[in-house]
């Protein structure tokens, strides 16, 4: 490619509304430009990057088995009212109407589609497994859009969807898609971990997602200094240590007026964060038991998927307003306490080791010390309700646990018969009886994984891409090619060497100064660079620059492919 006959809109402006470095470097470097909220278009040195991750996904997919298809980005509303998620997945979905009043989706994804074709075309066990993917555009109406391509309303995604007739099926094809996403995110070059997940919306058991490691990441990612064990903040267990130490002192009363929270409360008794029992009260899922208490320790933060998922709990996590507070405690917030309480209490297995602990007494302005689990309430019923926090112990005793951010990028799940069941995916077994398929559910966001890259690869100059989705490989800047037929000569002729040795090449023949060439090639992170000039022909060399180089090195003029194919396969 020439670059006077390509389209390189660099900017040395820096965008007002973006937040972090890849959304200010995609917008300077000339990758993408708004057009509305969480709307970007993808410009053509920006496409060539998603078009090079596409192609890894794709060559990935057909060698773990894959086949590729497209479905439609609007959807029916029948297929999701069948499914139970027109109403239950919420405001991120764009529902539209057409001209007949029918009520339609913008598709944020495509579990009900998939499942409608598989139970037409799908009759019997002799045509599984199968597992169709596509790469589509998808939609989802974000609250609020941030983050340029990391978190827009509109993005490309890869999704894949997979039917076996059972669970050893669906764990093979799980575990073929698992080895896949991982051969998907080493050749692009990433630093990323897989964990354990929590399904949410999508539904389902056994999850994990893929995280771009990235300081500027949404997530906290826990794993393991000892083992592989590794899980995002929503899904990984907090393992208590010790034991319960005995009951030294007697239950007794404590004014605590103006005491409100767990700062407040420390101060006020003079006792750590850590002898504080912190009881939350929320909705519960039923009838007979509308509210529920939940006890973590002071300094421990209640996990809101962990408790979510509580049968006794309500969908989705809803605290109890103050009205349903008095009802079952007769205090404000800040004074609920376990003891006496008549409703259903799940304690966290640290709060449940806990002894001569202060809480709530269920009275304004009052906190009772000196609080024995067994003693003065009954045995806690125990639950893991709370966040892990750096220093834990690893649950499968091999080490502790370290906290850092991440990306997600990629998630498979196990659906099991989430959505074949509700929409009757059923085929004949070998004994010509009906089965409902085993779904798996596979996405990776391609449009994301270009944004992640450069959270984690990128210095004050601008990005530095990794090799295999760089818009292009190699740049040859010739110096004053305009006044010089040696340079123009000598940069054709290396053009045409490394174009015809498969190459993804660019000769930057735009009559620019070499500063603001240089300036240019290193703000869009293109990984190799060759100077062409007069100078460096009358010693018959050129100069070349790894994007990651502190320094440029001379090399001679002929060695210069060669040396490219050498750092291309280090």
């Amino acid at each position: 490619m020439r670059a006077s006959e390509f389209f390189i809109g660099t900017t040395k402006e820096m965008p007002n509304d973006a937040e972090i470095i890849s959304h200010q470097l995609m917008m300077r470097a000339g990758f993408i430009r708004r057009l509305g909220s969480g709307l970007y278009t993808w410009m053509p040195v920006g496409l060539r990057v998603v078009r090079k991750i596409e192609a890894i996904v794709r060559e990935e997919m057909a060698a773990a088995g894959a086949l590729e298809l497209l479905m439609p980005a609007v959807q029916p509303a029948e297929l999701w009212q069948e499914s139970g998620r027109w109403d239950k997945y919420g405001p991120e979905l764009l529902r539209i109407s057409d001209r007949h009043d029918r009520d339609f989706c913008v598709g944020p994804t495509h579990e009900e589609v998939i499942t409608d074709i598989v139970r037409r075309e799908i009759r019997s066990y002799k045509q599984l497994p199968v597992n169709f993917y596509q790469i589509q555009t998808k939609f989802r109406d974000e609250i609020r859009p941030r983050f340029g391509a990391m978190r827009a309303r509109e993005f490309i995604m890869k999704d894949a969807y997979s039917f076996d007739i059972d669970e050893a099926g669906l764990q093979k094809s799980f575990d073929r898609m698992h080895a896949a996403y991982v051969r998907i995110f080493d050749r692009i070059g990433l630093d990323y971990r897989a964990v354990d997940a929590d399904s949410g919306s999508i539904g389902g058991a056994t999850s994990t997602e893929f995280h771009v490691l990235a300081d500027s990441g949404e997530d906290a990612v826990v794993y393991s200094t000892g083992s592989d064990y590794a899980a995002n903040m929503e899904k990984a267990a907090a393992i208590p240590t010790g034991e319960r130490a005995a009951a030294t002192r007697s239950m007794t009363r404590v004014e605590t007026p103006g005491v409100h929270t767990i700062d407040d409360l420390t101060n006020a008794v003079g006792q750590a964060a850590t002898q504080c029992l912190k009881t939350l009260l929320v909705k519960g899922a039923s009838e007979q038991a509308p509210v529920i208490a939940l006890c973590v320790r002071g300094d421990h933060e209640l996990n809101d998927i962990k408790a979510e998922n509580l049968p006794e709990v309500a969908e989705p996590l809803s605290f109890a307003d103050a009205t349903a507070i008095r009802s079952v405690a007769a205090c404000d917030a800040g004074s609920i306490g376990p003891v006496g309480l008549s409703i259903p209490l799940f304690v966290d297995a640290s709060a449940a080791l806990m002894a001569d602990f202060v809480c709530g007494a269920n009275e304004n302005n009052v906190h009772l010390g000196g609080v024995n689990w067994g003693r003065d309430l009954p045995e806690p019923e125990v639950r893991d309700l709370r966040n892990v926090v750096e220093g834990d112990p690893d649950p499968t005793g091999s080490g502790t646990l370290k906290i850092v951010r991440g990306i997600e990028v990629g998630h498979i799940f196990q659906l099991g018969t989430t959505y074949s069941e509700a929409l009757n995916a059923n085929v004949t077994d070998e004994g010509g009886r009906p089965q409902t398929l085993l779904m798996g559910c596979y996405g990776i966001g391609v449009t994301r994984v270009a944004a992640a890259a450069i959270e984690q690869n990128h210095d004050d100059k601008g990005i530095i891409w990794p090799e295999a989705i760089a818009p292009f490989e190699v740049v040859i800047s010739p110096i004053h090619a305009a006044k010089s037929d040696l340079v123009r000569e000598a940069a054709e002729n290396l053009y045409l060497e490394m174009k015809h040795a498969g190459i993804d090449v660019l000769l930057d023949d735009r009559p620019l100064r070499p500063g603001q060439m240089f300036a240019d090639m290193e703000l869009i992170g293109i990984p190799h660079r060759f100077v062409v000039s007069d100078k460096l022909l009358a010693a018959d060399q050129f100069e070349y620059k790894g994007r990651r180089d502190a320094d440029a090195t001379l090399i001679p003029r002929g060695d210069a492919l060669e040396q490219l194919l050498k750092l291309r396969a280090s």
